[in-house]
């Protein structure tokens, strides 16, 4: 807890087996009140191992619903338990823990509503290990991003995010995708809502157990991201009516 404020990380994992330990032991439990795993119907250990490291709150989807569907479950459990910031991290150890309370503290200060941890600022990720086609990719889609939705972030596809329960409670994100498109989704939202997003610096990890997508999904991906800017941006001059801003609209700043 950081002043009075319940901090709650989730972690949304499939076959998560060989890093989730490493993830759990540095997350810092003298800040963090629960941790929430959700096992998308993993095909290894990824749940003994949860509940052998002392997770409490273990949920296992009996079929697998997608890297956006097992998000929604993790915020939806996390509301459930009073959570007043909510912070999403990959188990598969990619992302440092030990920026949780760095960012669990921008949102308790009133500061920033959304902390995004970002690869790309510092220059993380090729010294991380970011292969060189993932690292162009990002910076491409990222410009074309800031450029159709007015913003100025480093970075669009991170899978460490902070976010104020206010956030999670007023935009529209039980509607959006099962797959991977959900975090861009989000920020879209987000943004369209007029919710400030701020970023941390934060050291990347890339290796053999650490998760990733093919290239054939990272196209499909890309498309999908593509299509969100540009409906945003559609939906900003009023020529499209996308049912995903409605709740945001509704909150908008």
């Amino acid at each position: 807890m950081i002043l009075g404020k319940k901090v709650v990380v989730v972690l949304p994992a499939y076959n998560a087996e060989k890093t989730l330990r490493s993830t759990y032991d540095e997350i810092p439990q003298d800040v963090v009140d629960e941790v929430i795993l959700v096992d998308d119907a993993s095909r290894d250990n990824t749940v003994a191992v949860a509940q052998a490291v002392g997770i409490k709150h273990v949920v296992r989807h009996e079929k697998n619903r997608g890297y956006g569907g097992n998000q929604k479950t993790c915020y939806a459990k996390a509301l459930e338990l009073g959570a007043d910031i909510v912070i999403m991290l990959h188990p598969d150890y990619q992302y440092t823990p030990k920026l949780i309370t760095a960012m669990a503290s921008i949102i308790a200060n009133a500061l920033y509503p959304v902390v995004l941890g970002s690869r790309i600022l510092g220059g993380g990720a090729r010294s991380g290990g970011m292969p060189l086609y993932k690292y162009i990719a990002n910076r491409l889609l990222t410009l074309l991003q800031n450029l159709l939705m007015g913003q100025k972030l480093s970075e669009y596809h991170t899978g460490y995010r902070a976010f104020s329960r206010e956030v999670l409670e007023k935009i529209d994100w039980k509607n959006n995708s099962d797959d991977f498109v959900f975090d861009n989704q989000m920020l879209a939202e987000i943004c369209f809502a007029g919710f400030q997003i701020a970023e941390v610096t934060c050291p990347t990890r890339y290796f053999k157990e650490a998760s990733s997508i093919n290239f054939t999904r990272s196209v499909k991906y890309g498309l999908g991201v593509l299509g969100v800017a540009v409906g945003y941006r559609m939906r900003k001059w009023g020529l499209a009516r996308l049912g995903m801003y409605k709740m945001a609209s509704a909150f908008r700043r």
